[in-house]
């Protein structure tokens, strides 16, 4: 009985799903180009982005050999990742690198899994990293913003029907999209102020002599071509 619910299990989340009606895809995107556009509404699900953010970091910095000390996640919406290896060389700049980008790649991810019907495959992905970070999450309100995001795509995977997965999946995905842009636009306005000195780009320029406008160029790069890519996909052109 249990191999057989295990077998029910890995096929309930490894199957596909029915395609949503083109309405629900445009409306979740809608809705998500609106959190990302008022200010009140993007303070809050900014949380969002920076737990994408500093997982980015994370899984770099732990697939390019160094050791992962800790994550902390704030109330501002500001986020560091602290790891430890060598100062300098490839590992180090692919780490600073991924933090800007992360956002983006997830929802570029995201947009393939559900061109492909990969509904509740997504669902439960997503739960096992957060569930993963949730281990070297280092203070107490990264907990708390890890255990909500968590338990919602759990609850929304496991109790609730195709239509309202559907319509969560596909909301997440827009909002990664479209979030993953305005970022790079937040930091290169605090640097035009005299702000941000010490931001990923100005440490990429320190590593690789590349100037910081260069680096910031790159992330809007990748946050557009993503967005572009993956609003694709997600309308099914």
């Amino acid at each position: 009985m249990d191999a057989t619910n295990a077998a029910d299990l890995w096929d309930r989340v490894t199957g596909t799903q029915p395609d949503p009606t083109t309405w629900l895809v445009v409306s979740t995107g809608v809705i998500a180009f609106a959190v990302v556009v008022f200010r009140t509404a993007w303070r809050i699900a900014r949380n969002a982005i920076t737990i994408a953010h500093e997982g980015g970091h994370a899984v770099v910095a732990l697939l390019s050999g160094r050791r992962l000390d800790g994550i902390r996640l704030h109330s501002d919406t500001s986020g560091l990742t602290v790891s430890r290896g060598k100062p300098t060389g490839l590992g180090m700049i692919l780490t600073a690198a991924s933090g800007y980008t992360a956002p983006s790649l997830l929802g570029l991810g995201g947009a393939w899994l559900l061109a492909a019907n990969h509904i509740t495959l997504l669902l439960w992905g997503t739960t096992a990293l957060l569930v993963a970070m949730l281990v070297m999450i280092r203070n107490a309100y990264g907990v708390l913003t890890v255990v909500i995001s968590g338990a919602a795509f759990f609850l929304v995977s496991w109790l609730t029907g195709p239509d309202v997965q559907a319509g969560f999946a596909y909301a997440v995905v827009w909002f990664l999209l479209l979030g993953g842009v305005r970022p790079a636009f937040e930091l290169q306005r605090k640097r035009r102020h005299g702000g941000a000195y010490d931001s990923d780009p100005d440490q990429l320029a320190r590593l690789t002599g590349i100037p910081a406008g260069a680096w910031l160029l790159l992330f809007h790069v990748v946050s557009l071509c993503s967005l572009l890519a993956g609003g694709r996909w997600l309308l099914g052109l």
